[in-house]
Parts: structure tokens; sequence; C-alpha cells
């Protein structure tokens, strides 16, 4: 009896062995940098630890990826003649003059100036990508290594190109995108103008009639903008890359999964596609215990509880004017601040705040004397809050980010303020109001049981499918026709054009009838002459 219990335990673990074998697969990985890494980073170790072999493919001026300490992936460097200062120096003048320059600039001064920022990073980014394909020893290497899936960040172009050289199918993992542009014009998503509210406009689903046509034109405006961007800058790579006409977006198109890393408790309602899954928040998780030192300056606090102040890991100094105003207001309230904040100790700093270099963001949000989080918007913090139930005060710098306290603020889970026009008091008074006013709280609350209420967890989510896309080898059954589909096509406009010609040819046919009746029945008769 015991003999047969052994064998069959044996056989169990041999089976057990054999399936991971089968389910274990390789792994390449095209990355952005700075948050976006840290998300797709937590991506890569859970599929570490599920077993499967992972690569990783970036540059020699990468400023996020330890290249030197690997744990658990391999890592290919792809040499390119930018260093790594001059990567970050790139972003670093992109966000001083969108945080401090923009507002006090023209629409044209600014646009012109924002060009010339994002057209230095597209420079690297296309150094990069061309590069890559100069490695035909490499490419041959991959190909014979037989990789199942390429999971890549859209942001940085050329992930979705590599796939289509080595012929995988593959991933994109992002964030909805400025104006949802990928999703709309390259996965063929659905956006009624109607009710879908384009990003940067801080419109909700319930517009009114000035509001959707400002919505539906600045979607033409940015639809416009992207294809001629696209058209100048990328498409002749990829042409050149493939060997044949081919479009950026054309390539971006052939994506098996599309992961958005928000879910409904940011989003408003809308329509989805089967290949799109959201799995916003992945990186969130329980807190841990946070350092002594951390924490009993925390439990210093008392009932007044704690405020958590960070700008991002991007923001590493304000002005003298700014970090004095912000010091000046934190100063004024009951509770204790943590601030991360690596610049000039400000002048008007109060013995309630402490300045940290970094802080355990995750930690302290889902600590229990935590009364409210001072965010620029990023997304990562957003949902860092709504997982612990948070409210927040909101200072948005830059790109999606007026966006993403915007759609807090609508939800009732947040204030947000002018980062250049705020003062000492309109700051004490946000905090006032999301600390003391419990609807806020009440507001985060709902969106965090909304959040946790999922049949699986985002992470869990985000490997599933790229399991799914290695198990099956690809999810084209996924994909609607309207990849397939032409522009006039997509919205039956031929269709349109063909039931108006047969309208429009019905009713010359019954014109032609109804005057020839009309001659039949009303023809004169010719009056007979006197002689008759």
């Amino acid at each position: 009896m015991v003999a047969c219990g052994r064998a069959a335990l044996c056989v169990l673990l041999l089976f057990s062995l054999t399936l991971m074998c089968v389910t274990a697969g390789k792994i390449l990985i095209w990355p952005e940098e700075f948050s976006h890494w840290l998300n797709i980073k937590i991506i890569i170790d859970e599929l570490i630890a599920r077993g499967h072999n992972v690569t990783i493919v970036t540059q020699s001026a990468t400023p996020s990826i330890k290249t030197d300490q690997s744990p658990g992936y391999n890592v290919k460097i792809i040499q390119v003649p930018h260093s790594k200062t001059d990567v970050v120096d790139t972003f670093n003048r992109l966000f001083k003059y969108w945080m401090y320059d923009t507002p006090n600039t023209n629409t044209i001064q600014r646009f012109l100036k924002l060009t010339e920022l994002i057209d230095l990073m597209m420079e690297q980014n296309k150094v990069l990508c061309r590069n890559l394909f100069t490695h035909k020893d490499l490419l041959e290497k991959w190909r014979m290594e037989k990789f199942d899936v390429l999971l890549t960040d859209p942001v940085i172009v050329c992930g979705e190109l590599l796939a289509q050289k080595l012929n995988l199918p593959f991933v994109h993992t992002l964030s909805f995108s400025y104006g949802n542009v990928m999703e709309r014009l390259c996965g063929q998503m659905p956006a009624p103008p109607s009710y879908v509210p384009a990003a940067g406009l801080g419109y909700t689903d319930n517009m009114d009639f000035l509001q959707r046509v400002k919505n539906i034109l600045f979607i033409f405006f940015i639809d416009i903008a992207s294809g001629l961007l696209a058209m100048v800058k990328w498409n002749h790579v990829f042409t050149d890359v493939m060997g044949k006409p081919t479009t950026r977006c054309e390539s971006m198109s052939k994506a098996d999964i599309w992961l958005i890393r928000t879910y409904w408790d940011f989003e408003y309602p809308r329509p989805l596609l089967p290949n799109f899954k959201f799995v916003g928040g992945l990186h969130c998780k329980p807190a841990k215990p946070l350092p002594k030192d951390m924490e009993e300056f925390v439990q210093s606090s008392g009932d007044d509880g704690i405020v958590v102040f960070s700008l991002g890991s991007m923001i590493k100094n304000l002005t003298k004017e700014r970090a004095n105003t912000i010091a000046s207001a934190l100063g004024q309230i009951p509770q204790k601040v943590l601030w991360r904040y690596t610049g000039e100790k400000p002048e008007t700093l109060a013995p309630n705040t402490r300045l940290y270099d970094w802080i355990p963001q995750n930690d302290l949000l889902g600590h229990p004397k935590t009364k409210a989080f001072i965010t620029h918007g990023g997304s990562n913090g957003i949902y860092e809050a709504i997982y612990h139930g948070v409210p927040m005060v909101g200072l948005p710098l830059f790109s999606d980010q007026p966006d993403n306290i915007n759609h807090m603020t609508t939800k009732g889970a947040a204030v947000m303020l002018d980062f250049n026009k705020m003062d000492s008091k309109n700051l004490k008074q946000a905090l006032d109001d999301v600390i003391n006013n419990p609807s806020y709280k009440e507001s985060m609350m709902r969106l965090s049981r909304i959040h946790h209420d999922q049949p699986m967890k985002p992470l869990d989510q985000a490997v599933y499918w790229i399991e799914y896309v290695m198990r099956n080898k690809g999810a084209k059954h996924l994909r609607v026709e309207a990849h397939n589909l032409t522009w006039y096509q997509y919205h039956c406009l031929d269709v349109a054009a063909f039931l108006l010609s047969i309208i429009a040819l019905v009713v010359f046919v019954l014109l032609k009838i109804c005057r020839w009746f009309f001659r039949k029945c009303f023809k004169r008769t010719p009056k007979k002459s006197k002689e008759e």
C-alpha cells in the first residue's frame, strides 16, 4: 500500500515537472525607460518566477536597466553613440520646459519648442532602432533560439518591427496613449467621440454639444498630426527594415494582445476589443513594514496622521520659489509629511516635514496613518493610491498627468491644483479639504473596492495573456477584421455610396416615368382650323 502511494507521488511529481517544462517558454523583451521600465519589470519578475526564460534588449545608454546586474534574465545591449547622460538630459530638458515654460509661451512657440525636444528623443530612438538591425548575426541567432513571444512597450519604437523580422507573435504593454491614437488608429479600438473624450481636454464621458464639437476637432487634429509625424519620422525606417512599403501603424496593428495599464476604477465606460486587456495596478501589492526610523516618524504624528508627497522619480529638483511655496503650505497642516525631494532644502521647511531621497511609496500609502497623497499624477502613483484607498491632491506637471488627475477629480477622489499658479494658501486648503471632507475618502474607497473586485489580479492577468499567446502561437483569432479594411470600408462609405447611387437611380427612373405619364395624360389636342 505504501509502495503504491510512493509510486503515485512519483508519477504526480514527474507529471508536474513535465508540465513545467512544457509551459516554460522563451520571451524577448523590448522595454521603455523610467517609470515604464518599473511596470514591465514587475511582469518580467513574475514570468521568471513561473519558470520562463527572459531576454531583454536595451541600449548601451539605458538610464533605467542595470545591465551589470540582471538577476534571472539575460540582457543584450545594442551600442548607440549617445550616452546615458544624453538620454537623461533630453528628458530633463523636456520636463523642465513643460513644467515651467509652457504656461508663459504662446501656442506656436510651445508647439515648436516641444517638437524640437521630442524630436531629439525620437532621433535617439531611431539610432537605436537602426543599430539593432545592423546586427544580422544577432538577429539570426535569435531566430535559431525560437522565442515564443515578444513583449514590447510601443512608447519606444522598434519592438513591433523586431517581432516582424523574427516572425514572432507580440504583446503591447502601455497606458492609454495621448489622444488614444495608438489604440484607435493602430489597434482599431472603437472610440465614439460623442462619449469617449480625447486625453488632454479634461472632459468626461458626459459632454455637452460644444465639448463634443471640440472633442471631434481635437481628435481630428491629433490624428492628422500623428499620421504626419509617423510618415516623416518613422515610416521610411520601417520600409527600409522590412524591404517593402510599411508604416509604423501597420506594424503595431499586428499585435496579438494589448495590455492596457488602466481599469474601470480609472477609465470612463467605453467599448473594448477582445484582444485589449486591462491590467491597471499590476505593480500594486500589500504594504510592508517601514524602516525603523521612518516608522518612528510616522508614529509620532499621533491621531493627525501623515501626508505622503512625491512628484515621481524624474523630478529631482524644483525652483527655489516653488519649493518654498510648497514647504510653507506643508508647515501649516497638523499632519507629519514625508516628502521625496533631492533638491536644495527649502528655507520655509517646517519641523513636521522630512525630506527623503527615496521613499517606499507603496508601503507608506498602505500605512493606516496615511491621510492624503500629494502627487504629480503618474499612473503608478495613482494606482497605488487607488489600491490602498488614499485620496489625493494632484499637481500635474506634463504629458498625461493632467488628464489622469482630472479623472480622479471627476470621480470625487482628488483635488487638482495648477503647479505654477498655486500659492501656499491654495495647497493648504486643498489638503484640508481632502483630509477633513469624508467624501474624498469615501470616493477613493469606492474606487479601491472596484479595483480589488476582479476575478484575477492584474499581474496574474498580464502574465496569463502573455502565456496565452505563447500556448496558441499568437492570438490572431482575437483580432478584428477591421485591420484588413480600408478607411472607407471601415466607415461603410462604399456601402453608403452604393445605396445612394441606387436611390438616385430609382428616383431618376421614377421621375422619367412620371414625366412620360404627365405628357401622355395632359397632352394638348390641336385646335381645329376655321375651315373645319
